[in-house]
This record gives C-alpha cells, sequence and structure tokens, in this order.
C-alpha cells in the first residue's frame, strides 16, 4: 500500500513540476491537483475493467492491469481456481456418492418437509413404482397408493418397518418389500425400501414345512396309538392281533422313512459339496435300483412278479464321480416314484444316454400325468398333486426335493416333462465332466 502512495504523491509531483516549467511557480498548486487527478483517473478505469470482468462472469483471465489492482486481480484469481476446485471436488464426491446409492439394491427415497419426492434411485423406483424425473415434487402417498402404506406414514412414530405388495411397472411378479421412513435435516425424511420376497417365501416354506411334517408324522403315529390301545383293552385272538401288529409295523416304517428322508434332506444342505475323487460305477447302482423297483412293484401288485412293466436299458460302462450315497438316492427315488404313481400294467423305462454335454437318466411312466400348473412347484418338499392318491402310494413328500439337491450339488438339475393322461418323463442331468471312464 505505501508504495501505491509514493505512486500519487509521484504523479502529483511530475503535474507539478510539468506547469511550473510552463507557467511558472504560480501553477504549482495546479499541477499536483492535475497529476493527482490523472493518478485517480487511471486507478478508476483499472477499477471499472476489474468490475466489468466481474459482472461477465467472471470468465476466463482477468483484465491486464498494474499495481494494486493487479495483485488484486491476481488474488481474485487464485482464489477462483481454489474454489472451482473444490467445486469439482465436492461435484465429483456426490457423483460417487449418487452412483453408489444407485447401485444399491435397497431403494431410498429423499422427502421434504411437505413429504414431497426430492430425489430416488433406481432400487426405489422399482420397489415403489415411481419415476424418478416425472414423479418429483410429488407427494409420495399419492403415488404410493397402499392403505398400509398411507397409515405409516401418518403415523407419529416409524421406529418399525411395514410390509406391502410392491409396485412394478407390470403385475407379471408380485413381490414384497418392507418401508422405513427416518427423519434428518430440517424435517426432510429419508425412506428406505427393501426386497423382502426372499424372506417372506422362506418364512412361509418354514411354516409349510413344520405344518407338512406334523401332518405326515401325526397320521401313522394316531393309527399307532390306535392299534396300541385296541390290543391293551380287548383280548384279541393271535390272528387279530399279527393283523394290527402288521399294520403298525407299516405305520412305524412309514415314519422311519419319513425321518430318514428328513434327515437325508438335512445333510445334503449342510455338507460340503461331493469329493471328485470318489467313484460310483454305474452298473452295480442300476442293478440295485433295478432290483428294488422290481420288488416295489410286486408288492404293489400283491403278487411275486412285478405289475409293472419294467425296461431298464443296458447301462453303458460309466463310472461317475460323485457321492455314491447320494446319487443311488436320486435315482431310485425318480425310479420308484414312478412305481407307486403308475398304476398296475403300465409300462416305465429307465435309459441312461449322454446328450452334448449331458449325462441324462430319463424314466418314463404312463401313469396319469401331471397338469402343467403343478410342475413347478413339484420339487418342493412335500407338494404332492393329490394328497389322498400321495398317502396311498406311501411317498413321504420329499423324494423329488432331495433328487433336486443331489443333481445340484453334483452340478445338473432336475427336468420333468409330463402330459395329463399320456405320462410323464423324469430326467436326472449331469454334466458330461462327471463321467471319468467310458
Amino acid at each position: 500500500m505505501f508504495i501505491h502512495l509514493i505512486a500519487c504523491l509521484l504523479w502529483s509531483l511530475v503535474g507539478a513540476l510539468t506547469l511550473w516549467m510552463l507557467q511558472g511557480p504560480a501553477a504549482l498548486a495546479w499541477g499536483a491537483w492535475l497529476g493527482t487527478l490523472l493518478w485517480t483517473v487511471q486507478q478508476l478505469w483499472r477499477a471499472h475493467r476489474l468490475e466489468a470482468w466481474f459482472r461477465a462472469g467472471p470468465q476466463g483471465d482477468p483484465p491486464r492491469l498494474a499495481g494494486l489492482w493487479r495483485e488484486i486481480s491476481d488474488r481474485i484469481r487464485r482464489a477462483l481456481q481454489q474454489r472451482d476446485k473444490q467445486v469439482l471436488s465436492q461435484s465429483e464426491q456426490l457423483r460417487q456418492f449418487l452412483d453408489a446409492i444407485q447401485a444399491s439394491p435397497n431403494g431410498v427415497t429423499l422427502l421434504d418437509r411437505e413429504g414431497r419426492i426430492a430425489w430416488c434411485n433406481s432400487a426405489a423406483s422399482q420397489h415403489l413404482g415411481l419415476d424418478a424425473q416425472r414423479d418429483r415434487g410429488q407427494h409420495v402417498v399419492h403415488l404410493v397408493r397402499d392403505p398400509v402404506f398411507a397409515r405409516y406414514f401418518q403415523q407419529s412414530n416409524h421406529e418399525g418397518e411395514v410390509q406391502m405388495d410392491g409396485r412394478t411397472a407390470t403385475m407379471a411378479q408380485a413381490f414384497r418389500v418392507s418401508v422405513q421412513l427416518y427423519p434428518y435435516g430440517e424435517g426432510q425424511q429419508l425412506l428406505l425400501t427393501r426386497d423382502v420376497t426372499a424372506l417372506v417365501q422362506a418364512d412361509q416354506m418354514r411354516r409349510d414345512f413344520v405344518a407338512n411334517v406334523s401332518h405326515e408324522i401325526r397320521t401313522p403315529l394316531t393309527v399307532l396309538a390306535g392299534f396300541v390301545e385296541t390290543l391293551q383293552s380287548l383280548p384279541l385272538a393271535p390272528a387279530q392281533q399279527q393283523e394290527y401288529l402288521s399294520l403298525m409295523s407299516v405305520q412305524a416304517g412309514r415314519m422311519q422313512t419319513l425321518v430318514n428322508d428328513l434327515l437325508t434332506l438335512s445333510q445334503l444342505e449342510g455338507s460340503p459339496p461331493p469329493n471328485a475323487n470318489e467313484l460310483v460305477p454305474l452298473a452295480p447302482l442300476m442293478a440295485q435300483v433295478q432290483a428294488e423297483a422290481s420288488a416295489l412293484s410286486s408288492l404293489q401288485g400283491g403278487q411275486e412278479t412285478p405289475a409293472h412293466s419294467l425296461v431298464f436299458a443296458p447301462v453303458p460302462e460309466w463310472t461317475l464321480s460323485g457321492a455314491r450315497s447320494e446319487l443311488y438316492s436320486a435315482v431310485a427315488n425318480l425310479v420308484s416314484n414312478a412305481v407307486r404313481y403308475t398304476p398296475a400294467g403300465g409300462r416305465i423305462e429307465v435309459v441312461w444316454q449322454q446328450q452334448g454335454e449331458e449325462l441324462v437318466l430319463s424314466v418314463r411312466d404312463t401313469g396319469p400325468g401331471i397338469a402343467p400348473e403343478h410342475l413347478p412347484r413339484l420339487s418342493e418338499r412335500f407338494y404332492r398333486v393329490d394328497r389322498s392318491r400321495s398317502r396311498e402310494s406311501g411317498g413321504t413328500g420329499l423324494g423329488l426335493a432331495i433328487t433336486k439337491h443331489v443333481a445340484q450339488r453334483h452340478g445338473g438339475a432336475l427336468r420333468i416333462q409330463s402330459q395329463l393322461g399320456v405320462g410323464s418323463t423324469f430326467m436326472l442331468v449331469l454334466p458330461a465332466s462327471r463321467c471319468v471312464q467310458a
């Protein structure tokens, strides 16, 4: 600042000397005033240029100035550059933050004081049926037309969450979402949503599982209790006692089979994948399955010969890598199901084939067939197309669930084809890489 004062004095001195030389000593004061005036005009002109630069944006480099104004403009330029860097950094951080929220599977919706939508991510759009651009500024209750949500939104306490049906653009697949409000800022609210369809389905499957197990065990227990009470309270002839004991043995066997299947499922779900180093010759395994199928068919027909036409195609000389107990259980379940659900006199064909990169066991029967709406759920635990007929056949309702788990643990799948009145084909599919010897 001192330098600029000296500059002003120099301008005054130059002006005074100039007029003194031209008009004599009487003009010294006027010369000093004129020098000061010229210096002031110069500074005002520079200030005007700097002001014009500010009014224009400021954009680009500041005007070329000298003296005090150059220093001011340089400092302003550096401050603006620093501000631009900070704004750019903050914008990048905000963009990354929004990208992270967009990538979240949970829905995030920002609401203002009045409950109007300020912003939402794509997950929230899917959960609540919102359009992030079109619905901005709209009240959320007017868009999410659900009585459960409306009541929850009007509550003063939002500590808990509520569940409601999801709001997709199409109703092709229903799902459930959980919603909860969190206050933030000055009266704003954060609406979080998450898809809980899998949790709801798992909980429903758990309840169904407990109910089905209870039902399946209660029936034979009721029969056993009735027979025990009869044997304890009534004097029966030896032949009649043997008949009752035989029926009790059947019911006890039924419960034992159910428990064994439940244990098998539990082991499949909780154990590590099968050891690839274990080798399973296919021919002996299929011979055991064929013998048991013949015995089961004979038992159903009440005679010494099978009641069905059992056709087992020649077994390829394959050795498979996997768990023998699991593969045997899967194959035996498919063949025994075909025997149980095919009427006497029907035909059952069992064939192993290699189809491209797959090894396929096909079990075809001429049973009553299955309606298309039942096919997707056949591998669910205890799912039955006809409960009364299933109980008569002696199945536990777990065979296909076990087969599906075994197939998946060995890298394969369970496929089902059926037509009402024609029959069904159940296929155990394994990857061809499971065949280590042909």
